[in-house]
């Protein structure tokens, strides 16, 4: 079996957290989704589950945090600059927060981050990975 992330997101809006993530670029998956639902698919190996908050009570004990903290960020890797610059500006016409953080500008490597509606943190960055040292190879 090919290895995994499923990210799980309790969501207050599920049509809405669903138009958020598509207008993202994200695909729908109707196999694993239904009424309190939504399986969001980034590539082959990464998928966001979209949860209404009853739904990831259901699965939790653990509280939801409070609006406006953090507890991780997820990044996601795209093909060039404009490509995050995108992802940030869609974010902010679709409910969520562009530039959240401030942008970071290392001429090789680019990133902005953004909140969904949520207030679930995403960085979206851009690499040359033709410019990055190259590593040490040890046996």
């Amino acid at each position: 079996m090919t290895k995994m992330i499923i990210v799980s997101l309790p969501v207050a809006d599920l049509g809405a957290s669903t138009g958020f993530y598509k207008a993202l670029g994200f695909e729908m998956n109707m196999q694993f989704s239904d009424t309190a639902t939504m399986c969001m698919v980034w590539s082959n190996t990464i998928q966001v589950m979209l949860l209404t908050r009853t739904k990831w009570q259901s699965i939790t004990d653990r509280p939801l945090a409070p609006s406006g903290s953090a507890k991780l960020m997820l990044s996601l890797s795209v093909d060039s600059r404009e490509a995050v610059d995108q992802m940030s500006e869609i974010a902010a016409q679709r409910g969520g927060r562009a530039d959240v953080n401030p942008v970071r500008d290392h001429g090789t490597m680019y990133s902005r981050d953004f909140s969904d509606p949520d207030g679930h943190l995403w960085s979206t960055f851009w690499m040359d990975a033709t410019a990055a040292p190259a590593g040490s190879q040890e046996a």
